[in-house]
């Protein structure tokens, strides 16, 4: 079987994933933040979910066109961003679903070989961590290749990120830049070294 192989070079097309459907989101409002602090080399799309049915392995044979369309923009991506809160020290649930309808049906797992990083808010100290750790065991299972230090867990205080995306705490703000920075450069070594069909 020939595999068509596409060589990446910047700008690369990054995936947002956004863990909360909420329009109020901490997360989203961190999304902002991040597109805005980025090197210019990552050029960004939001990658949404909310309209997906409930996965159920009998649609395998017929996937819903909700479905095809989640699956074509994940693969469209170079690299994804996963920034998402905790729902009772879990992933939130449709969160977790859109991931299974990424990797069915079976052998055609749109998330293999993805660069991919996660980061998250939350507005207690611990939420976003433990969160990270269940969307980071489904990940690994999946095979999307995880950027794995810096580690992101952004305690959210009133005031800490504006609607617009501005970062109001010049640590958090560096912080946040510098972790963008580490994401292009683990996509561009990802993307060097996993040839991406």
């Amino acid at each position: 079987m020939k595999i068509d192989i596409v060589e990446h070079e910047p700008p690369y097309r990054v995936g947002v994933i956004v863990g909360s459907l909420s329009r109020e989101s901490i997360n989203r409002r961190l999304a902002t933040a991040l597109q805005r602090l980025a090197p210019p080399e990552l050029e960004f799309f939001e990658i949404g979910y909310g309209d997906l049915p409930l996965y159920n392995r009998d649609l395998d044979s017929d996937y819903p066109q909700e479905a095809l369309d989640f699956k074509a923009a994940v693969r469209s991506a170079d690299a994804l961003l996963f920034v998402t809160p905790e729902y009772n020290r879990s992933l939130p649930g449709p969160l977790k679903n859109a991931i299974d309808w990424g990797s069915r049906p079976w052998g055609q797992n749109a998330w293999s070989d993805k660069p991919t990083a996660v980061i998250g808010a939350s507005a207690g100290q611990i939420g976003t961590a433990v969160g990270q750790q269940s969307l980071r065991s489904t990940l690994s299972f999946l095979n999307a290749r995880q950027m794995t230090s810096p580690e992101a867990y952004i305690h959210f205080t009133s005031g800490l990120v504006e609607d617009s995306g501005e970062v109001t705490v010049p640590e958090t703000e560096e912080f946040l830049r510098t972790f963008m920075v580490k994401f292009l450069e683990y996509t561009a070594r990802v993307l060097t070294v996993i040839p991406q069909a």
